[in-house]
């Protein structure tokens, strides 16, 4: 466990393994906990797994203000430079951490960065408005804040269940998940969790995708009902040359958790490329969980 000092907040990481780093950035309203089947793994592989509670959520410091990307961004730089992340750097991010590593290329020039990935990211711009058509309504957003404001622990009770697209038959994870996530939730303070809700949900970052020039994956699933495909993932593709989309289908937002092997095994394939190949004994768990999954 790792305190990192950024001048007016405190932030946690931790790092599993060794070899070349990997940045795991999480979403609202988690913690860097989220990442951790996924930091097991990239450290089992061979890679450095470093991951870190967001200012203002799990274990870092709730200062009063800095809850905008280009704050963000400077945390992640932060991050990156106490970890020694500083040349072959994959960063992946989840959700509205997809707008750090966004902001992070452009107000930092991706120094040191060899590869991205966004997982059911807000990037480019989640506002509906005339240029964003397939965007959330803005009256979604004062919904949200409305119902954290007077009631905070239920409304992440039901936020959850569309986080993960737990429905009346549908139970894509555990009771015990939705219950780890709402705890994670309400350890974040309040001004921090709405402040971030309102960069995540207001954030422009299409100026930002020029400044994407490394290997780009994006994932999202195409039954996302908290971060819509259409004005996201899609969008990135069509703006960022050479990108990959993968797209899962009926799967909804917290991808990390319902569908963890696929997510593991797609992220591990992407940021092992051809010059970091994967040892055998991953290759071989990795098959094992495939074919156990999804027996022929």
């Amino acid at each position: 466990m790792h305190m990192i000092e950024t001048g007016d907040a405190h932030l946690y990481s931790k790092a599993w393994g060794e070899g070349p780093p990997v940045v795991l950035i999480h979403g609202w309203p988690l913690s860097a906990d989220s990442w951790d089947p996924i930091s097991h793994a990239l450290a089992d592989a061979g890679f450095k797994a470093i991951s870190y509670d967001r200012r203002g959520f799990g274990r870092s410091s709730q200062p009063s203000g800095g809850y905008d990307y280009d704050t963000f961004a400077d945390d992640l730089s932060a991050v990156m430079k106490y970890h020694d992340a500083e040349d072959d750097v994959s960063l992946v991010g989840f959700s509205m951490g997809g707008g750090e590593i966004a902001r992070y290329m452009s107000r930092h020039q991706g120094k040191g960065v060899s590869r991205v990935a966004l997982v059911s990211s807000v990037v480019p711009y989640m506002l509906q408005d005339e240029s964003n058509p397939d965007g959330v309504p803005q009256e979604t957003f004062d919904e949200m804040t409305q119902g954290m404001l007077e009631d905070r622990a239920k409304f992440f009770t039901s936020f959850f269940k569309d986080f993960y697209g737990v429905g009346m038959i549908s139970k894509p994870v555990s009771q015990e998940m939705l219950d780890l996530s709402w705890q994670t939730a309400m350890q974040a303070g309040l001004r921090p969790t709405l402040a971030a809700a309102k960069a995540f949900a207001t954030t422009d970052f299409r100026p930002d995708l020029a400044h994407f020039k490394v290997p780009t994956l994006i994932i999202h699933g195409t039954d996302d009902k908290t971060v819509p495909i259409e004005a996201t993932a899609r969008e990135v593709a069509r703006k960022v040359p050479g990108s990959r989309l993968i797209e899962y289908d009926g799967s909804a937002h917290g991808v990390f958790a319902t569908d963890t092997e696929r997510l593991k095994n797609d992220l591990l394939a992407f940021i092992a490329g051809e010059n970091a190949p994967i040892p055998q004994e991953a290759l071989d768990e990795m098959t094992r969980q495939t074919f156990a999954a999804d027996p022929i």
